[in-house]
């Protein structure tokens, strides 16, 4: 648990006690501060009373003599509408701040790599973490994936913490200064949060706000507005920036061309590794995600040969199209983390013989982005609350069966993948929706996939998946 000692006799609100707000409540009584916590769900609230946070209406709180509320990332403060009690500390002037910030605050000069994007950030995280534990670094992976951040142990200022940042924890950690800042990409996502793509944009920017010369902005140049950013700091020369690409040669970047990864920073194009064969990280996604960790490494010491090594050896991420089980030659894979309709298209173009199953509860209108990649579709499996309005968008364009549950799409891709044999198929959950309609997370959701596909029958079986729900990391 990371030390908040400087909190001592400080008082402190504490709004959500849930993944990362019970952790921060925790960690704040064991700092001897005045907690005043509290929760909407009553079990949330009964869970923390029996670990000793004290739990108190914030509705009733006094904001002029509160120093600081410690506000879950999923509770609005802004858009659409602010929640009741952020709204009554910002009006007392009262700091709003996340559990990333007291981190930061209380960091003893540990490195701090911070990745961000609408895509691929979890992945691209995981990677660096492995590349560095590889190389035999101290290092801790967590933030918006993995384990809330004051749970994590102290690190020696040789140490690493790398964290994962989301457009909601960007704005609320002020005192960010990451020695190397990492954004991937931005596509429409969380608008509403935001109050538009503008907002979005400005809250992702944020990762780049306090860096100082000698720090490192590493940003992808592959959509026109991470690139137009990357344009914005490189002429601001605030600190190092250093473009990276998954399809095309970048001055003075890393990058990837025909799945080899490139090191081109002193203008030499070294070869670093090859990407053809390592299958947990599969498609022109990830040549961006391996080259966004590769740069982060390179910026941090690390060598091409143990980048090389890091890369080779990454065990992949759960629910990020994750290979679960192979069933006489067909691949099953858990992309349960595709929640909207970018993040499935990579999935989609990554394969060429797809059973997909798709559906959920639907973030955006329609499935139009993805035409491009229906080629590549055998035959879609339709479930969830958005099954119906998908049937008839695709109808007339792609075989489709309506399946209702997950379960039951399962059964019907596995019975037609095996009965077609077409070489190098996947039966490919990539929902291109939110979980909630059927299930509590899109981690739940894609280790049922992982568990009932380790169950279907078959002559020859392979089991890739675990049990966890989360990383192998």
């Amino acid at each position: 648990m990371i030390d908040l000692s400087a909190y001592k006799d400080k008082t402190i609100a504490v709004m959500g006690l849930g993944r990362s707000g019970l952790p921060t409540a925790r960690a704040l009584v064991a700092a001897e501060a005045q907690v005043y916590a509290w929760d909407d769900s009553e079990s949330a609230r009964s869970d923390a009373a029996k670990v000793g946070v004290p739990i108190f209406d914030l509705s009733a709180q006094n904001w002029l003599k509160t120093d600081s509320l410690i506000l879950s990332p999923g509770i609005p403060h802004t858009y659409p509408k602010a929640n009741p009690i952020a709204a009554a500390a910002k009006a007392a002037n009262c700091s709003i701040i996340g559990d990333v910030e007291l981190l930061v605050q209380s960091n003893q000069n540990a490195t701090i790599i911070a990745i961000t994007g609408t895509n691929g950030k979890s992945t691209t995280t995981a990677l660096i973490g492995h590349i560095l534990k590889a190389a035999n670094r101290e290092v801790i992976v967590g933030g918006n994936l993995g384990t809330p951040v004051l749970e994590f142990p102290t690190l020696t200022p040789d140490g690493f913490y790398v964290l994962e940042l989301s457009s909601y924890q960007l704005e609320l950690t002020p005192s960010l200064d990451p020695t190397v800042a990492v954004l991937l990409n931005i596509s429409a996502d969380h608008l509403d949060r935001h109050g538009g793509i503008d907002g979005y944009i400005a809250a992702k920017r944020l990762i780049f706000k306090n860096q100082k010369p000698g720090n490192a902005a590493i940003l992808g140049i592959d959509e026109p507005e991470s690139a137009k950013i990357f344009q914005d700091i490189a002429a601001n020369n605030n600190q190092c920036s250093l473009p990276i690409s998954g399809y095309q040669s970048v001055k003075a970047g890393v990058y990837v061309i025909d799945q080899i990864l490139y090191d081109n920073r002193n203008g030499l194009q070294q070869p670093v590794v090859s990407l053809e064969s390592i299958e947990t990280l599969p498609g022109d996604h990830n040549a961006q995600n391996a080259a966004a960790a590769a740069a982060a490494c390179f910026m941090v010491g690390i060598n091409a040969t143990e980048i090389a090594n890091g890369i080779e050896t990454f065990p992949g991420l759960a629910h990020r199209q994750q290979l679960a089980t192979i069933i006489d030659g067909i691949r099953y894979i858990n992309d349960s983390k595709a929640t909207n309709t970018d993040a499935a298209s990579h999935a989609l173009a990554s394969y060429k013989i797809i059973y997909w199953i798709a559906g959920g509860l639907a973030k955006e209108e329609g499935l139009s982005a993805l035409s491009v990649y229906f080629q590549n579709v055998r035959h879609a499996f339709l479930i969830g609350e958005a099954e119906e309005a998908f049937a008839k968008e695709l109808e007339g364009q792609l075989p489709l069966s309506r399946c209702g549950t997950l379960d039951q799409a399962i059964d019907h891709a596995h019975q037609l993948a095996q009965q077609e044999r077409c070489a190098d198929a996947v039966v490919l959950l990539s929902p291109a929706c939110a979980s909630w309609d059927q299930f509590p997370s899109f981690e739940v959701r894609g280790a049922e996939f992982c568990r009932q596909a380790a169950q279907l029958p078959g002559s020859v079986r392979e089991i890739f998946w675990d049990g966890e729900t989360e990383s192998a990391f």
